[in-house]
C-alpha cells in the first residue's frame, strides 16, 4: 500500500514487508521489531515448516535408509526424524535447495536441482499468499498490534503479479537496497561461504550455458558446486537489482542498508519509513546505492 506520511503515522496496526538481497538487514530489522511488540513473519520459516517440510524429510530419510543400522530402526519405527527449523536456523531449507554440480563434491544432478527449485518457487508463492491470513492472526489471535513480513531474497524472482498484489494490498513494501561498497561485501561473503540459492529458470539455463563454455566442461555433473555458486552470485546480484527497483517503484518505498543499520528501536523504524515516504512523495531518490 502507498500512504502519505500523515497516514503512516496515524496507521494503528502497521503491516510491513521487508524486501532485498540477503544480508541487507531484513532479519536485523525484524528482530528489533519483534522486541517491540511486532509479529515477525518469516517467509522461509513458513516455507520450511509448512510447504517443504515433507519434501525435506523425504530427502533426509532417503539418505538415512542407505545406512543399514538406521534403515532397520526407521523401518521398525524405533526412531523418527524431524526438522529443527527456526527463524534463526533455516538450514534445512537451504539444504533442500542444495548446490548443482558434481555429486562426488556434494552436488545435485541438474534435473533434481531444477525439481527442487520449482518446489521452492511454489512454496514461496504459497507462503507470500498466506501473509494476509497471518496479519489477521497476529492481531486477533496473538494480540500483536503490528506485523512485519521478512521475505527471502528471491521474492523478485517469482514473476507472480498476484503475489505482489497480495503484499501491496495487505502491507507496505519496503525495499532495502545495497549501498555503494555494499556490493563487494555481499559478493565477498558469498565467495567465502557459498550458500544454496533460488534462481529463475531462464536465468539459470543461460548462466549454466555460459559457465560450461567458460570453464570448458561438457556437463554440470563435472562442475564444482561451490565454484559455480561463487561464479554465478555476482551475476545474480546484478540481475536482481532492477527487479527489486521495479517492485519498489510500482508498489512501495526504498531505503538503504546504511539507513537500516542505524535503526535501534521501533521509533527509529517509524522514522525510517516516514523519511522513505516523504522522499517518494517529493520525487527525491534515496541516498547513494544501487
Amino acid at each position: 500500500m502507498l500512504l502519505s506520511v500523515e497516514e503512516f503515522r496515524a496507521w494503528r496496526n502497521k503491516s510491513i514487508t521487508l524486501m532485498g538481497m540477503s544480508g541487507v538487514g531484513k532479519t536485523y530489522l525484524a528482530c528489533i521489531l519483534r522486541n517491540h511488540n511486532w509479529f515477525h513473519y518469516s517467509g522461509d520459516y513458513r516455507i520450511g515448516t509448512r510447504y517443504l517440510d515433507e519434501e525435506i524429510l523425504d530427502i533426509i530419510k532417503r539418505q538415512a535408509m542407505q545406512i543399514p543400522f538406521l534403515r532397520g530402526l526407521l523401518r521398525r519405527d524405533y526412531i523418527y526424524i524431524r526438522n529443527n527449523i527456526s527463524v534463526q536456523n533455516l538450514g534445512p531449507v537451504t539444504s533442500f535447495l542444495g548446490k548443482v554440480g558434481d555429486p562426488g563434491q556434494g552436488g545435485i544432478p541438474l534435473p533434481e536441482f531444477k525439481r527442487r527449485q520449482a518446489c521452492y518457487k511454489r512454496a514461496e508463492i504459497a507462503a507470500m499468499q498466506d501473509v494476509p491470513k497471518f496479519v489477521n492472526k497476529a492481531h486477533n489471535i496473538y494480540g500483536y498490534p503490528h506485523f512485519v513480513n521478512d521475505v527471502g531474497g528471491s521474492l523478485c524472482e517469482l514473476d507472480d503479479g498476484a503475489v505482489l498484489d497480495t503484499l501491496h494490498e495487505s502491507t507496505l513494501i519496503l525495499y532495502i537496497k545495497v549501498c555503494e561498497g555494499g556490493e563487494s561485501k555481499l559478493i565477498e561473503r558469498a565467495d567465502h561461504d557459498p550458500k544454496p540459492l533460488y534462481y529463475r529458470g531462464d536465468f539459470l539455463d543461460e548462466q549454466i550455458a555460459s559457465y560450461l563454455q567458460e570453464k570448458g566442461i561438457e556437463y554440470m555433473a563435472l562442475a564444482d558446486p561451490d565454484n559455480f555458486i561463487r561464479w554465478i552470485f555476482p551475476r545474480l546480484f546484478h540481475a536482481r537489482i532492477p527487479r527489486y527497483r521495479a517492485i519498489a517503484d510500482n508498489y512501495g518505498y526504498t531505503v538503504t542498508a546504511d539507513e537500516v543499520a542505524r535503526v535501534r528501536d521501533d521509533r527509529d523504524f517509524d522514522e525510517l519509513i516516514g523519511n522513505a515516504i516523504d522522499r517518494r512523495s517529493r520525487g527525491i531518490p534515496s541516498s547513494a546505492g544501487s
